[in-house]
């Protein structure tokens, strides 16, 4: 298996085009899941606090690391600042809570989750935080600009504390703003991106950049629907689509891999997630083979501008794709 990287600016890392996806695991089954996603040949893990099992994802790599299965230095490790600790003062705190639930002394990326600044939660009070200060049923928003944001999350790559540093959910305008003064470029942006919602004048403006993009869901509305969204239910899974399946059966390969592959033909990195190992497997071959041009443009045409992860939607009073 040949694994494919995106070399990142500033610093020369090599990131992985596919990583495993660390979201929506119960932390009971974490561990394992990650030791065997290692064992199956992962090598980035893309995780975050705001996933409630960060401390397990740990587990499983700590568990590889001595079983001789990896060395640290093989590993991409990516954690995410939450919105509650946007401010000057919090952002350090909250890389080495990170870290220490981890185990590692370093993430390999460390990404703003959300271009979102909320009220303050202190970790002693409630960690992960969640959407909402306790006691609130709403939102409340913290006034911690994002040049103080950024300029504490490039403290924390001075300090060795993250090799690089980039954003989430951000779109072209905020990038223009971040890149009017940041002093260490973000290496990376994370979107949602699949078939449903392709995102190509983002994609290619970033990209122009020097910015490296991965997706998540790129299943589209899969997990979503999974988890009770009746927005995800509503629509066609991209893995019973004709157009995914007849390319699909042209490759003798599954829909997930299309799904995947399409991402991957455009430079475009993944974080694909499944409990299961054979779908592990099958998701990492994505990987080998090659898409013809004409089925890249037919997926093209599946573009609905339909987006699953979106706080409003969850019913927060933060428009921010708007």
């Amino acid at each position: 298996m040949t694994i494919e990287y995106i070399t990142l600016k500033p610093s020369g890392d090599k990131m992985p085009l596919i990583g495993f996806g660390c979201a929506k695991i119960e932390p009971d089954a974490t561990a394992e899941v990650i030791y065997n996603a290692i064992k199956t040949g992962y090598r980035l893990f893309d995780g975050g606090s705001n996933y409630y099992n960060e401390k397990e994802v740990g587990d499983g790599i700590r568990k590889a690391i001595a079983d001789g299965l990896v060395e640290r230095e093989e590993l991409f490790v990516i954690s995410k600042l939450w919105n509650t600790h946007h401010g000057k003062d919090h952002v350090r705190l909250a890389l080495e809570k990170s870290l220490q639930d981890l185990g590692l002394d370093y993430v390999d990326m460390f990404l703003c989750h959300f271009p979102i600044a909320l009220e303050h939660v202190p970790i002693e009070t409630k960690y992960p935080a969640g959407w909402c200060v306790p006691g609130k049923t709403q939102v409340t928003r913290a006034r911690a600009p994002m040049h103080e944001c950024w300029a504490a999350m490039e403290a924390c790559v001075d300090a060795g504390l993250a090799r690089n540093i980039g954003v989430s959910n951000f779109n072209v305008q905020m990038l223009m703003d971040l890149l009017s003064y940041c002093r260490i470029q973000p290496s990376l942006l994370q979107v949602e991106l699949h078939p449903y919602l392709q995102q190509r004048i983002l994609v290619d403006w970033v990209q122009r950049q020097g910015i490296a993009v991965t997706a998540y869901s790129s299943f589209g509305p899969a997990s979503f629907a999974a988890g009770g969204l009746k927005h995800a239910k509503s629509v066609q899974s991209l893995f019973d689509n004709p157009t995914i399946k007849d390319i699909a059966a042209k490759y003798n390969t599954s829909p997930a891999q299309v799904a995947l592959r399409w991402s991957l033909e455009r430079n475009v990195g993944v974080v694909p997630k499944s409990l299961s190992v054979e779908r592990m497997k099958n998701n990492l071959e994505a990987l080998n083979w090659k898409m013809d041009e004409e089925d890249v443009q037919a997926i093209n045409q599946l573009d609905m501008g339909l987006r699953f992860n979106d706080p409003i939607i969850k019913g927060w009073d933060l428009p921010i794709f708007y």
